[in-house]
């Protein structure tokens, strides 16, 4: 069965619903198991009602903390959205709808731009200027136009809801098996390739793969990370840093993302290859010694190795 593609329009205006569209409301930061029932709940609705599975979703200025941290990149965001079987997504500037009343977003967003039959959207959601709308008001203007609202049940973990400030907490935190079970997929970057230093490869014998942080984006706990990238079409086990490299830098430097695949050579500068966290390992400290250091590397590429090689065991 061929897969359709995700849609995405980064401006306000009418998206692609022949026949209606089941949207989901939010800014789904994340794509975590709350946001993962609002987005799937819209898509089941919409394969039953022969509508256009759609999100509404928005992207705040580079910087802003409002919502706190970037946790994973619009690209990796929308192709989660797209996994889910969402097909149209909106994903148009804060800027763009600030300043709609309640009203206006329901007439000129979900009725004039996706044609909506039925919405969607957890019970802390708000919307129009100044948050003046939430689920209640929502329900009020929408039944006005014939529009269902469904009121998604918020996901739990360990007792708690799950949520955008307490999956930051953990990957800051380094308790990345907790970040990752409330995302429900596991952490991944796919920022640039940059040149780094060099250091791996002219004195450790370990060339790695640097992908740096970018500004306002979340970044977890220093240390080392058992990962897989995806290179040349397939994953490659792989052990990450997170770092300032206190063995090679000098203080002040900037923290550095940096990975050994073993057994890969190939120039992947300026791609964005997924890099997904597995298991945190251990934190980054000085070693007496770049061999010390460099006996770290590959013994954690070795454990990401048999790590992944058990995963393959078990399916």
């Amino acid at each position: 069965m061929q897969r359709m593609e995700l849609h995405i329009t980064e401006t306000v205006e009418p998206v692609a619903a022949p026949h209606g569209s089941a949207v989901a409301l939010g800014f789904f930061d994340g794509v975590h198991l709350g946001h993962r029932a609002v987005i799937g709940a819209a898509v089941a609705a919409a394969r039953r009602a022969g509508l256009t599975p759609a999100v509404f979703t928005f992207e705040l200025p580079e910087g802003n903390t409002l919502k706190g941290g970037r946790i994973l990149s619009r690209t990796q965001k929308h192709r989660r959205m797209a996994e889910l079987g969402a097909r149209e997504v909106m994903d148009p500037p804060f800027s763009a709808f600030c300043n709609l009343s309640p009203e206006a977003f329901v007439e000129r967003i979900l009725v004039d731009c996706f044609g909506a039959r039925q919405v969607f959207c957890g019970d802390n959601f708000t919307f129009g200027a100044r948050a003046a709308g939430n689920v209640e008001s929502l329900q009020a203007l929408c039944a006005r136009r014939g529009i269902g609202v469904t009121v998604v049940e918020m996901a739990g973990y360990g007792g708690k809801t799950v949520s955008s400030t307490r999956i930051r907490a953990a990957l800051e935190e380094g308790r990345l098996d907790d970040a990752n079970a409330m995302l429900g997929a596991p952490y991944a970057i796919d920022w640039t390739v940059r040149h780094g230093k060099g250091v791996g490869t002219s004195r450790l014998g370990t060339p790695t793969i640097n992908q740096n942080y970018p500004a306002g984006t979340l970044q977890p706990c220093c240390g080392v990370y058992l990962t897989r990238i995806r290179l040349q079409d397939r994953w490659w086990p792989a052990a990450t840093g997170i770092s300032r490299r206190p063995t090679v830098d000098k203080a002040g430097a900037p923290v550095s993302c940096e990975t050994y695949v073993p057994g890969f050579s190939g120039d992947v500068y300026g791609t964005n290859p997924t890099l997904e966290f597995h298991k945190y390992l251990c934190p980054i400290r000085k070693f007496d010694s770049l061999q010390a250091l460099s006996d770290l590397i590959t013994t954690a590429a070795a454990r990401s190795c048999a790590y992944f090689q058990g995963l393959e065991d078990r399916i």
